[in-house]
Protein backbone atom coordinates (compact mmCIF):
# COMPACT_ATOMS: atom_id res chain seq x y z
CA UNK A 1 0.00 0.00 0.00
CA UNK A 2 1.53 3.31 -1.14
CA UNK A 3 1.62 6.28 1.17
CA UNK A 4 -0.04 9.51 -0.02
CA UNK A 5 2.36 12.12 -1.31
CA UNK A 6 2.28 15.84 -0.58
CA UNK A 7 0.68 16.46 -3.99
CA UNK A 8 -2.09 13.96 -3.23
CA UNK A 9 -2.77 15.61 0.11
CA UNK A 10 -2.94 19.03 -1.56
CA UNK A 11 -5.41 17.78 -4.15
CA UNK A 12 -7.55 16.15 -1.50
CA UNK A 13 -7.57 19.36 0.53
CA UNK A 14 -8.88 21.45 -2.38
CA UNK A 15 -11.18 18.81 -3.85
CA UNK A 16 -14.78 19.88 -4.39
CA UNK A 17 -17.31 17.61 -2.79
CA UNK A 18 -20.37 16.35 -4.75
CA UNK A 19 -22.67 18.37 -2.48
CA UNK A 20 -20.84 21.60 -3.30
CA UNK A 21 -20.95 20.77 -7.00
CA UNK A 22 -24.71 20.29 -6.80
CA UNK A 23 -25.14 23.60 -4.98
CA UNK A 24 -22.99 25.36 -7.56
CA UNK A 25 -25.05 23.89 -10.41
CA UNK A 26 -28.30 24.95 -8.72
CA UNK A 27 -26.98 28.48 -8.19
CA UNK A 28 -25.85 28.76 -11.81
CA UNK A 29 -29.24 27.58 -13.12
CA UNK A 30 -31.05 29.97 -10.77
CA UNK A 31 -28.99 32.93 -11.97
CA UNK A 32 -29.52 31.93 -15.60
CA UNK A 33 -33.26 31.61 -15.04
CA UNK A 34 -33.45 35.01 -13.33
CA UNK A 35 -31.54 36.56 -16.23
CA UNK A 36 -33.93 35.06 -18.76
CA UNK A 37 -36.95 36.26 -16.78
CA UNK A 38 -35.48 39.77 -16.64
CA UNK A 39 -34.82 39.77 -20.39
CA UNK A 40 -38.33 38.66 -21.37
CA UNK A 41 -40.02 42.08 -20.79
CA UNK A 42 -37.14 43.87 -22.53
CA UNK A 43 -37.36 41.62 -25.60
CA UNK A 44 -41.15 41.98 -25.73
CA UNK A 45 -40.96 45.78 -25.48
CA UNK A 46 -38.38 45.99 -28.25
CA UNK A 47 -40.36 43.60 -30.44
CA UNK A 48 -43.58 45.54 -29.88
CA UNK A 49 -41.87 48.87 -30.63
CA UNK A 50 -40.36 47.49 -33.83
CA UNK A 51 -43.61 45.94 -35.01
CA UNK A 52 -45.64 49.07 -34.28
CA UNK A 53 -43.11 51.81 -34.98
CA UNK A 54 -41.22 50.73 -38.09
CA UNK A 55 -44.35 51.08 -40.22
CA UNK A 56 -44.49 54.81 -39.45
CA UNK A 57 -40.87 55.47 -40.43
CA UNK A 58 -40.27 57.14 -43.77
CA UNK A 59 -38.48 60.20 -45.12
CA UNK A 60 -41.36 62.58 -44.35
CA UNK A 61 -41.64 61.21 -40.82
CA UNK A 62 -38.25 62.66 -39.87
CA UNK A 63 -38.28 65.78 -42.06
CA UNK A 64 -41.73 67.29 -41.44
CA UNK A 65 -43.49 68.79 -38.46
CA UNK A 66 -46.83 67.49 -37.12
CA UNK A 67 -49.59 69.43 -38.84
CA UNK A 68 -52.46 68.53 -36.56
CA UNK A 69 -54.88 68.00 -39.49
CA UNK A 70 -56.25 64.71 -38.24
CA UNK A 71 -59.98 64.95 -38.96
CA UNK A 72 -59.72 64.22 -42.67
CA UNK A 73 -58.39 60.92 -43.92
CA UNK A 74 -56.58 62.39 -46.90
CA UNK A 75 -54.75 65.10 -44.97
CA UNK A 76 -51.13 64.61 -44.03
CA UNK A 77 -50.51 64.33 -40.32
CA UNK A 78 -46.84 65.23 -40.64
CA UNK A 79 -43.84 63.83 -38.82
CA UNK A 80 -41.83 64.44 -35.67
CA UNK A 81 -39.00 66.75 -36.77
CA UNK A 82 -39.85 69.43 -34.20
CA UNK A 83 -40.09 66.81 -31.44
CA UNK A 84 -36.68 65.30 -32.25
CA UNK A 85 -34.90 68.65 -32.40
CA UNK A 86 -36.67 69.92 -29.29
CA UNK A 87 -35.71 66.84 -27.29
CA UNK A 88 -32.07 67.10 -28.37
CA UNK A 89 -31.90 70.81 -27.54
CA UNK A 90 -33.50 70.59 -24.11
CA UNK A 91 -31.66 67.43 -23.03
CA UNK A 92 -28.35 68.88 -24.26
CA UNK A 93 -28.86 72.06 -22.22
CA UNK A 94 -29.97 70.03 -19.19
CA UNK A 95 -26.85 67.85 -19.48
CA UNK A 96 -24.63 70.94 -19.79
CA UNK A 97 -26.11 72.14 -16.49
CA UNK A 98 -26.38 68.90 -14.51
CA UNK A 99 -23.22 67.01 -15.49
CA UNK A 100 -20.56 69.58 -14.44
CA UNK A 101 -22.41 70.40 -11.22
CA UNK A 102 -23.08 66.75 -10.41
CA UNK A 103 -19.50 65.63 -11.06
CA UNK A 104 -18.21 68.60 -9.07
CA UNK A 105 -20.37 67.73 -6.08
CA UNK A 106 -19.28 64.08 -6.31
CA UNK A 107 -15.59 65.09 -6.42
CA UNK A 108 -16.06 67.27 -3.36
CA UNK A 109 -17.84 64.50 -1.46
CA UNK A 110 -15.13 61.94 -2.25
CA UNK A 111 -11.99 64.07 -2.08
CA UNK A 112 -12.81 66.74 0.49
CA UNK A 113 -16.09 65.96 2.24
CA UNK A 114 -15.71 62.35 3.33
CA UNK A 115 -16.77 63.18 6.89
CA UNK A 116 -18.66 65.95 8.59
CA UNK A 117 -22.28 66.83 9.09
CA UNK A 118 -22.50 68.94 5.93
CA UNK A 119 -21.32 66.09 3.69
CA UNK A 120 -23.77 63.71 5.37
CA UNK A 121 -26.56 66.23 4.83
CA UNK A 122 -25.67 66.58 1.15
CA UNK A 123 -25.72 62.80 0.67
CA UNK A 124 -29.05 62.55 2.49
CA UNK A 125 -30.75 65.19 0.35
CA UNK A 126 -29.27 63.72 -2.84
CA UNK A 127 -30.77 60.35 -1.88
CA UNK A 128 -34.10 62.04 -1.21
CA UNK A 129 -34.06 63.84 -4.57
CA UNK A 130 -33.30 60.56 -6.35
CA UNK A 131 -36.69 59.20 -5.31
CA UNK A 132 -38.72 62.37 -5.93
CA UNK A 133 -41.29 61.96 -8.75
CA UNK A 134 -40.42 63.85 -11.91
CA UNK A 135 -43.63 65.85 -11.85
CA UNK A 136 -42.47 67.54 -8.64
CA UNK A 137 -39.48 69.05 -10.44
CA UNK A 138 -41.76 70.28 -13.18
CA UNK A 139 -44.14 71.84 -10.68
CA UNK A 140 -41.24 73.51 -8.86
CA UNK A 141 -39.97 75.18 -12.04
CA UNK A 142 -43.55 76.03 -13.03
CA UNK A 143 -44.21 77.79 -9.72
CA UNK A 144 -40.85 79.57 -9.55
CA UNK A 145 -40.17 80.53 -13.18
CA UNK A 146 -43.62 80.56 -14.80
CA UNK A 147 -46.10 81.61 -12.12
CA UNK A 148 -43.53 83.41 -9.96
CA UNK A 149 -42.23 85.58 -12.80
CA UNK A 150 -45.54 85.92 -14.65
CA UNK A 151 -43.91 84.66 -17.86
CA UNK A 152 -44.84 81.95 -20.32
CA UNK A 153 -43.56 78.46 -20.95
CA UNK A 154 -40.08 78.14 -22.44
CA UNK A 155 -37.68 75.46 -23.59
CA UNK A 156 -34.94 76.52 -21.17
CA UNK A 157 -37.36 76.11 -18.27
CA UNK A 158 -37.94 72.55 -19.40
CA UNK A 159 -34.16 72.07 -19.47
CA UNK A 160 -33.89 73.36 -15.91
CA UNK A 161 -36.54 70.90 -14.77
CA UNK A 162 -34.73 68.05 -16.53
CA UNK A 163 -31.39 69.13 -15.03
CA UNK A 164 -32.87 68.92 -11.53
CA UNK A 165 -34.07 65.44 -12.43
CA UNK A 166 -30.63 64.41 -13.68
CA UNK A 167 -28.57 65.99 -10.90
CA UNK A 168 -29.03 63.40 -8.11
CA UNK A 169 -28.45 60.51 -10.51
CA UNK A 170 -25.21 62.05 -11.76
CA UNK A 171 -23.99 62.82 -8.22
CA UNK A 172 -24.63 59.37 -6.79
CA UNK A 173 -23.27 57.45 -9.77
CA UNK A 174 -20.16 59.63 -10.02
CA UNK A 175 -19.53 59.35 -6.28
CA UNK A 176 -19.69 55.56 -6.39
CA UNK A 177 -17.29 55.40 -9.33
CA UNK A 178 -14.83 57.85 -7.76
CA UNK A 179 -14.75 55.75 -4.60
CA UNK A 180 -13.61 52.79 -6.72
CA UNK A 181 -10.48 54.61 -7.90
CA UNK A 182 -7.55 53.01 -5.99
CA UNK A 183 -6.19 55.19 -3.22
CA UNK A 184 -2.68 54.18 -4.28
CA UNK A 185 -3.01 56.26 -7.45
CA UNK A 186 -3.76 59.38 -5.44
CA UNK A 187 -1.03 58.68 -2.89
CA UNK A 188 1.59 58.03 -5.58
CA UNK A 189 0.85 61.29 -7.35
CA UNK A 190 0.81 63.26 -4.11
CA UNK A 191 4.10 61.66 -3.06
CA UNK A 192 5.67 62.91 -6.30
CA UNK A 193 4.70 66.44 -5.37
CA UNK A 194 1.64 66.93 -7.56
CA UNK A 195 -0.96 69.35 -6.12
CA UNK A 196 -4.32 67.94 -5.09
CA UNK A 197 -6.29 69.62 -7.87
CA UNK A 198 -3.92 68.28 -10.50
CA UNK A 199 -4.19 64.77 -9.10
CA UNK A 200 -7.98 65.00 -9.38
CA UNK A 201 -8.02 66.32 -12.94
CA UNK A 202 -5.11 64.31 -14.33
CA UNK A 203 -5.48 60.96 -12.56
CA UNK A 204 -8.73 60.50 -10.64
CA UNK A 205 -11.22 61.80 -13.21
CA UNK A 206 -9.63 60.09 -16.28
CA UNK A 207 -9.51 56.81 -14.36
CA UNK A 208 -13.18 57.10 -13.38
CA UNK A 209 -14.34 58.41 -16.78
CA UNK A 210 -15.75 55.14 -18.25
CA UNK A 211 -17.86 54.49 -15.16
CA UNK A 212 -19.03 58.09 -14.92
CA UNK A 213 -20.09 58.02 -18.57
CA UNK A 214 -22.44 55.14 -17.73
CA UNK A 215 -23.97 57.11 -14.86
CA UNK A 216 -24.40 60.19 -17.03
CA UNK A 217 -26.10 58.10 -19.70
CA UNK A 218 -28.56 56.76 -17.14
CA UNK A 219 -29.41 60.33 -16.19
CA UNK A 220 -29.73 61.42 -19.83
CA UNK A 221 -31.95 58.45 -20.65
CA UNK A 222 -34.22 59.25 -17.72
CA UNK A 223 -34.45 62.92 -18.69
CA UNK A 224 -35.08 62.22 -22.37
CA UNK A 225 -38.09 60.05 -21.58
CA UNK A 226 -39.83 62.33 -19.08
CA UNK A 227 -43.12 63.94 -20.00
CA UNK A 228 -44.55 65.52 -16.85
CA UNK A 229 -41.80 68.13 -16.23
CA UNK A 230 -42.06 69.38 -19.82
CA UNK A 231 -45.85 69.71 -19.74
CA UNK A 232 -45.48 72.30 -16.96
CA UNK A 233 -42.42 74.12 -18.32
CA UNK A 234 -41.90 73.86 -22.10
CA UNK A 235 -45.46 72.93 -23.13
CA UNK A 236 -45.59 71.97 -26.82
CA UNK A 237 -45.64 73.44 -30.28
CA UNK A 238 -46.02 71.82 -33.67
CA UNK A 239 -43.41 74.03 -35.34
CA UNK A 240 -39.67 73.49 -35.29
CA UNK A 241 -38.09 76.01 -32.96
CA UNK A 242 -34.49 76.71 -32.00
CA UNK A 243 -35.55 79.38 -29.53
CA UNK A 244 -35.15 78.01 -26.01
CA UNK A 245 -37.01 81.05 -24.74
CA UNK A 246 -40.28 79.98 -26.35
CA UNK A 247 -42.59 76.97 -26.58
CA UNK A 248 -40.77 73.82 -27.66
CA UNK A 249 -41.89 70.37 -28.72
CA UNK A 250 -40.36 67.11 -27.46
CA UNK A 251 -40.69 63.42 -28.18
CA UNK A 252 -42.29 62.44 -24.82
CA UNK A 253 -44.90 65.19 -25.10
CA UNK A 254 -45.51 64.32 -28.75
CA UNK A 255 -46.03 60.67 -27.83
CA UNK A 256 -48.33 61.65 -24.94
CA UNK A 257 -50.50 63.76 -27.21
CA UNK A 258 -50.59 61.36 -30.17
CA UNK A 259 -51.29 58.13 -28.34
CA UNK A 260 -54.62 59.46 -27.02
CA UNK A 261 -55.85 60.45 -30.50
CA UNK A 262 -58.83 58.60 -32.05
CA UNK A 263 -57.07 58.67 -35.43
CA UNK A 264 -55.12 55.53 -36.26
CA UNK A 265 -52.47 57.38 -38.26
CA UNK A 266 -51.69 59.66 -35.32
CA UNK A 267 -51.44 56.71 -32.94
CA UNK A 268 -49.02 55.06 -35.37
CA UNK A 269 -47.00 58.27 -35.32
CA UNK A 270 -46.79 57.93 -31.55
CA UNK A 271 -45.35 54.42 -31.90
CA UNK A 272 -42.86 55.68 -34.47
CA UNK A 273 -41.85 58.49 -32.11
CA UNK A 274 -41.41 56.01 -29.25
CA UNK A 275 -39.13 53.85 -31.40
CA UNK A 276 -37.21 56.97 -32.41
CA UNK A 277 -36.69 57.91 -28.77
CA UNK A 278 -35.35 54.46 -27.91
CA UNK A 279 -33.09 54.56 -30.97
CA UNK A 280 -31.68 57.96 -29.96
CA UNK A 281 -30.81 56.64 -26.51
CA UNK A 282 -29.19 53.57 -28.09
CA UNK A 283 -27.07 55.71 -30.43
CA UNK A 284 -26.07 57.95 -27.54
CA UNK A 285 -24.96 54.91 -25.56
CA UNK A 286 -22.91 53.57 -28.46
CA UNK A 287 -21.18 56.92 -29.03
CA UNK A 288 -20.41 57.35 -25.34
CA UNK A 289 -19.05 53.80 -25.09
CA UNK A 290 -16.80 54.45 -28.06
CA UNK A 291 -15.51 57.69 -26.52
CA UNK A 292 -14.87 56.08 -23.14
CA UNK A 293 -13.06 53.14 -24.78
CA UNK A 294 -10.79 55.46 -26.73
CA UNK A 295 -10.04 57.50 -23.62
CA UNK A 296 -9.17 54.32 -21.76
CA UNK A 297 -6.78 53.23 -24.50
CA UNK A 298 -5.15 56.64 -24.84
Amino acid sequence: MSTPTAADERLARFAVSPARRRKDAIARRTILGATIVALIPLVLIIYYLLSKGLGAWNANFFTTDPTGNTFFKNSSIGGIKSAILGTIEMVALASAIAVPIGVGVAVWLVEYGKTGWFAQAVRFFVDVLTGVPSIVFGLFIFIVLVVGTGSSFAGYKGSLALSLLMLPVVIRSAEVILLLVPAGLRESALALGAPRWKVIFSIVLPTALPGMVTGVLLAVARAAGETAPLLFTAASTKKTSFNLGGFMNSLPVQIYGDVTSPTTAVVNRAWGAALTLVTLILLLNLIARLISRRSRLA
